[in-house]
């Protein structure tokens, strides 16, 4: 998920076709490091989003508008005074840089023509946003740099802009066969490696794809390849130079299941067709990025919220599953307990041929009817050591006894929290997050933040310091027109089995991990088509811990047989008499219905 030199070549190509000869009409800076731009074009207003951050930087069209601050920063500012109502007169990239040049022609206090440029470097953490005048001189940046910072460039007013040439690589765009083949067969690395890392403009991701669509191996090394193979390598990538040269991009997102994994200007055919995953189609590379990166950035801002909570689950998780370890350890210490009890009893009745001094005694096992050897200990009677038999295996009865009961409560206690630790993985909202947080307080893995506080979805204030639920299960429609629901945690999990879910209604969970209960409506149907439990078994199995595997086994049951132990944990249920099957996690074409 690179944003690389192609990606950028497609960006450059659209800015192109939609802004040249614009005229910047407004100019915003929501955030720190980004900038908004309304530019007036002959077809209408078109917004540019550029933003340097340093975890995600980006430059893209978008329809939408952000919320300014209500006093403008200096650099917003400043771009106001020198570009207010300035013309686009060209967009470039350098190469295959990671940088673009927009030039500008605005008319100064004066009135004379003048021409400034803004600088955009995607470079990750050293994404910058320059400001330079006709003389290449930086007027201000949205982020200085100074010697301190870096001892490559300075980045700071009245410094003389050049780009820092830190890498030696080749230019995609001008480099022949010859210089290719000897450049890249001579690096002892994966093929992929030696590619990408010898071409500016190349990313890994990239790089696979052009070994994947020669029919080789990017993983392996370069010296397992013969000329001939180069050769058809540096075909691929000719045809990507005349797809730069041309801009005749395809911008495309490549899913695993429902989750976007990769993107690129040019389809990546090695995750087309491959079980589970599948390529979309974007119409633009703005489209492409606005969709990708507001998909990933839900992922990632939940997976921050709910960075204090994994936390917490990991860590009893750990501890647990270290005492579990350690009490099964336990528990095989006593496996020879009823070995000392049929010592003892045998010594008291086989003892009195033992003779003082004896340091063993081979007596007839009446239990097996075999010979048995007991060890003595040759300063004790017979009776003194079957009585030490005895107090041997009594303790250890004790403690496997105690053991059994605790290691169940420990490994109820392990399942409870990996269910937890599933939920958390499924949660896309910040209101999902409510019902799990409200789950480890009650069994008080966390303090409650705003006083006892109870669960109680119908309440709508915390006067009372009861927590407001508003997160819903899943609800999905089947290919046959039927009503599929999903569980996102445990709590969910109960009330859509034993409140929601009528006797008659199918009933859906991986077998032997961690979960979400699936629940199919009937609405009165007796028969329902097969196409419905298979696809039923697929959400079981993506709302599962074996999400991505091909093979998951799913039981399922109509409801009325499923139960629930008095006492026992949320979303712990017993069921017997239930079907199985095998599917995959692949959902691909099932409707998620709005909530």
């Amino acid at each position: 998920m690179a944003f690389d030199g192609v990606t950028i070549a497609n960006i450059v190509s659209e800015l192109k076709k939609e802004l040249l000869e614009g005229r910047v009409y407004k100019i915003a800076q929501p955030e720190a490091d980004e900038l908004l731009l309304t530019i007036k074009t002959r077809d209408g207003q078109r917004r540019l989003v550029i933003s340097a951050s340093a975890s995600l930087p980006l430059i893209y069209l978008t329809e939408s508008n952000k919320p300014s601050p209500m006093t403008a920063p200096n650099f917003c500012m400043l771009l106001r005074k020198h570009l207010q109502n300035g013309r686009i007169t060209s967009i470039t990239q350098p190469g295959l840089e990671r940088i673009i040049h927009i030039d500008i022609e605005h008319l100064d206090e004066m009135g004379d023509l003048c021409r400034k440029t803004l600088i955009v470097e995607i470079m990750g953490k050293h994404s910058n946003i320059i400001f330079c005048d006709n003389e290449n001189r930086i007027i201000d940046s949205i982020k200085h740099v100074s010697a301190a910072v870096s001892s490559v460039r300075e980045v700071l007013p009245g410094k003389t802009y050049f780009v820092a040439q830190t890498q030696e690589k080749l230019n995609l765009l001008t480099t022949d066969y010859q210089t290719y083949y000897q450049t890249v067969s001579g690096k002892a690395q994966p093929l992929f490696k030696a590619l990408y890392g010898s071409f500016t403009g190349l990313s890994p991701i990239l790089a696979q794809e052009l070994c994947y669509r020669a029919g080789l191996d990017g993983e392996a090394s370069t010296a397992a390849y013969a000329e001939s193979a180069y050769h058809t390598l540096y075909l691929e990538l000719e045809k990507l130079t005349t797809t730069i040269r041309e801009e005749t991009f395809t911008p495309c997102i490549a899913y695993r299941g429902k989750q976007p994994v990769e993107y690129a200007a040019v389809p990546l055919t090695m995750y087309d067709g491959n079980e589970g995953d599948h390529l979309v189609p974007c119409g633009s590379m703005s489209t492409l990025l606005e969709t990708y990166y507001a998909e990933k950035n839900t992922l990632t801002r939940i997976r921050q919220k709910s960075a204090d909570l994994r936390h917490v689950v990991q860590t009893a998780l750990e501890r647990n599953v270290k005492k579990y370890d350690l009490q099964l350890r336990q528990m095989q210490d006593t496996k020879k307990r009823e070995t000392y009890r049929i010592y003892g009893e045998l010594l008291n009745t086989y003892g009195y041929s033992a003779k003082p001094g004896d340091k063993s005694i081979e007596v007839l096992n009446y239990y097996t009817n075999e010979p048995l050897t007991i060890p003595l200990d040759e300063t004790l009677s017979a009776t003194d050591n079957a009585k030490r038999y005895f107090e041997k295996y009594n303790k250890m009865k004790r403690t496997y006894e105690a053991l059994s009961e605790l290691t169940q409560e420990v490994k109820s206690e392990i399942d409870h929290l990996e269910s937890i630790g599933a939920a958390l993985d499924i949660a896309l909202k910040e209101e999902d997050l409510v019902e799990i947080r409200e789950e480890l307080a009650e069994n008080g893995y966390i303090k409650r933040s705003g006083g006892k506080g109870s669960r109680n979805p119908g309440n709508k204030g915390d006067k009372t310091g009861k927590i407001k639920i508003t997160s819903k299960p899943f609800h999905y429609l089947s290919s046959d027109g039927f009503h599929i629901y999903v569980g996102k945690n445990n709590f969910q999990n109960d009330e859509l089995t034993f409140q929601f879910a009528n006797g008659n209604d199918w009933w859906f969970h991986a077998k032997k991990m961690p979960g979400s209960h699936v629940v199919v409506k009937t609405d009165g149907t007796t028969e329902l088509p097969d196409r419905v439990f298979e696809e039923a078994a697929k959400l079981a199995a993506y709302y599962s811990k074996g999400r991505g595997s091909d093979k998951v086994e799913i039981d399922y049951i109509q409801k009325k047989h499923v139960k629930k132990p008095g006492g026992a944990k949320p979303g712990f249920v017993v069921y017997y008499t239930n079907f199985s099957m095998v599917t995959d996690s692949d959902i691909t074409g099932l409707k998620l219905l709005e909530q």
